[in-house]
């Protein structure tokens, strides 16, 4: 109990220092954000309505930071993240809960896709070591992984959805369509098989490599070299003795990995023009749309902590040493 209170106020800090910094950061760019108010109406707007659109956006520099932030703060625990400046009269949370589901789906589907074909092989790969299979496969993804995804992006755009027209160029879903449906599943899931792909395909390199070094490990035991020794079938001693042991640091990586989801693939999601959160963060920076910056950067802030509160969770009820540990 007290190493769950120790986490959870841990966190609470944590949390309160994200949302003094999502705060911050906006303000202490350059520019001017009512520029831009001005500039959607070309000119025609009146001062006084200028400065009521201040105080709608939390942007009054009339009235000092100390007052913006506790204004802020309030506004928080009302649930009110105030008006999209870029997407106005659309407020934020509306925004992030449009962004939130192509990013979830995306994400969530690339990461957990890639996390089992990299473990999968590198269970293999270690069971393996030094065939053909442990001395191509693991080098060829190492490789794929050095390559930055955006890169590997442009490169499947170009010649798979322009070159060869097998894919769209872009968006998550055809023009001729509304958002998402189960009836619009099926394009929606064309759309997303090249940013998926990108994503996949440059990331499986970690968790091959992280699974192998941890099998290696594990089959050096006592008790996997006893499983051998019964003649159980060599399947069941790979999976049920050594892979079963081996993949405990891996799945706490995958769970922190979840937490990052939320970030969104930024680049990936700027060459497919994928509405995800990344895709609305980069909008959001480009208008200089500090209530939908801040508003995005609190979500993704959030899924890190919580992820990271799970993690720390699930690592301490599988290994209970780390517990007395500390």
């Amino acid at each position: 109990m007290r190493y769950l209170l120790r986490k959870i106020l841990f966190y609470l800090i944590a949390l309160w220092a994200a949302v003094t910094l999502n705060f911050a950061l906006p303000r202490m760019m350059p520019g001017n954000p009512m520029l831009v108010l001005v500039a959607k109406f070309k000119g025609r707007i009146n001062p006084h309505a200028l400065n009521a659109y201040a105080k709608l956006f939390g942007l009054n520099h009339h009235s000092s930071l100390i007052i913006q932030y506790f204004q802020y703060i309030g506004q928080l625990f009302h649930g009110n993240l105030g008006y999209s400046l870029g997407l106005y009269p659309e407020t934020v949370t509306q925004a992030l809960f449009q962004a939130l589901p192509w990013t979830l789906f995306l994400l969530g589907f690339a990461t957990i896709l890639s996390f089992m074909i990299g473990t999968l092989l590198g269970i293999i790969s270690a069971w393996r070591r030094g065939g053909i299979f442990d001395s191509i496969v693991p080098p060829f993804f190492t490789l794929l992984g050095a390559f930055p995804y955006f890169w590997l992006a442009l490169i499947a755009l170009y010649f798979l959805a322009f070159q060869l027209q097998w894919f769209p160029l872009g968006h998550a879903y055809s023009d001729n369509i509304q958002g998402f449906s189960w009836a619009n599943l099926p394009d929606i899931l064309y759309h997303s098989v090249l940013p998926a792909f990108t994503i996949v395909i440059t990331s499986i390199g970690g968790w091959l490599l992280g699974m192998r070094n941890n099998m290696i490990t594990t089959l050096s035991e006592e008790y996997v070299k006893i499983a051998q020794a019964k003649g159980l079938k060599n399947l069941r001693v790979m999976l049920r003795y050594a892979a079963r042991n081996a993949i405990l640091p891996n799945i706490t990586s995958f769970a922190l990995s979840l937490g990052f989801i939320l970030s969104g693939a930024i680049l990936t999601e700027i060459v497919f023009s994928y509405p995800g959160l990344g895709y609305a963060l980069f909008q959001a920076v480009g208008n200089e749309d500090y209530p939908m910056l801040q508003g995005t950067l609190l979500l993704i802030a959030i899924g890190v902590l919580i992820a990271n509160f799970i993690a720390d969770l699930v690592y301490v009820r599988l290994d209970p040493r780390a517990r007395h540990s500390e």
